[in-house]
């Protein structure tokens, strides 16, 4: 059953005449007598009374024509939503992000951006990287700002800057009035830390396995916040990003900055691979793509 023949069915309840009803819709008449009568097999019942050369809508009709007038109403309430969705100036970016970016580089980029495009609306979603991923993989999100850079050629990964890591150390912690510290100087210590599907956690393996060691995490969690507040309690040491971290001794945990090259994660942004087909999110994803390396992004 096609929409076009509802239309066509609705035009001929309203006129009750094939003649007028077919000049009306700049169809043949036996183009919409073929499709009436298309619909009437497959309801399984006439539709219509047939008087001479008129046409009468029976109760059967009558049913009918309330439900196709509210077929098409949906279908065309259905288009219309689409059609904003993808406008470039008043569409909908599904975006999605580490919670941790939610803080700064979310602002900072729809800031800007609504500057340049005050009509585009943005679902947000944070969550852990993989999740993120996940998501744009399978289109519930249009794009997704993560690190680290994600694996498989089904998506595409546009760094955007580096972000400094630091440690994380409980006030009068050993370490928490040196200048720097070295990786390796950790070995010993208890992490606490994001769990294994966090990009946080899989850079933070990567750089103690890099300096011949595992972390002994003794405690998971699923946000930075949380983290930072284990820490400052004195239940362990973190690695975390240097935005947004405490920078001296206090009440809150103390950031000394990571004496190692490979301290840092990049900051990326996903989508598909071939890039958003939508044109509000290919404007979107261009400008952000524009302020790669800015200082505030």
């Amino acid at each position: 059953m096609e929409i076009r023949e509802l239309q066509w069915f609705t035009a001929l309840a309203e006129h009750e005449h094939v003649t007028i009803t077919a000049e009306r819709l700049n169809i043949s008449q036996p183009t919409l007598s073929r499709a009436i009568r298309r619909l009437e097999r497959r309801v399984g019942v006439p539709l219509f009374d047939r008087h001479q050369n008129r046409l009468r809508l029976n109760k059967y009709g009558e049913v009918f024509r309330a439900h196709a007038l509210r077929a098409i109403s949906e279908v065309s309430g259905a288009e219309q939503r689409i059609t904003a969705l993808i406008d470039p100036d008043t569409g909908t970016v599904a975006l999605g992000f580490l919670h941790s970016y939610g803080t700064w580089l979310v602002p900072d980029l729809l800031a800007g951006y609504r500057r340049l495009a005050p009509g585009t609306t943005f679902e947000l979603r944070g969550d852990a990287a993989d999740a993120v991923v996940d998501d744009v993989r399978n289109s519930r999100l249009d794009l997704g700002l993560t690190s680290p850079r994600p694996a498989g050629d089904d998506v595409e990964w546009t760094p955007l800057r580096d972000e400094a890591l630091c440690l994380l150390v409980p006030p009068g912690h050993r370490l928490a009035r040196r200048r720097r510290v070295r990786t390796a100087e950790l070995a010993d210590e208890a992490f606490v830390a994001l769990e294994p599907v966090f990009g946080l956690r899989q850079i933070t393996d990567r750089l103690c396995a890099a300096a011949g060691f595992m972390p002994r995490v003794v405690l998971e969690s699923t946000e930075l916040s949380t983290l930072r507040a284990l820490v400052a309690a004195g239940l362990g040491v973190a690695v975390a990003p240097l935005t947004g971290s405490p920078s001296g001794p206090g009440d809150h945990a103390v950031a000394v900055p990571l004496d190692d090259p490979q301290a840092r994660r990049t900051v990326g942004v996903v989508t598909l691979a071939g890039g958003p087909r939508a044109p509000v999110v290919a404007r979107f994803y261009d400008y952000v793509r524009s302020r790669a390396h800015a200082p505030h992004v």
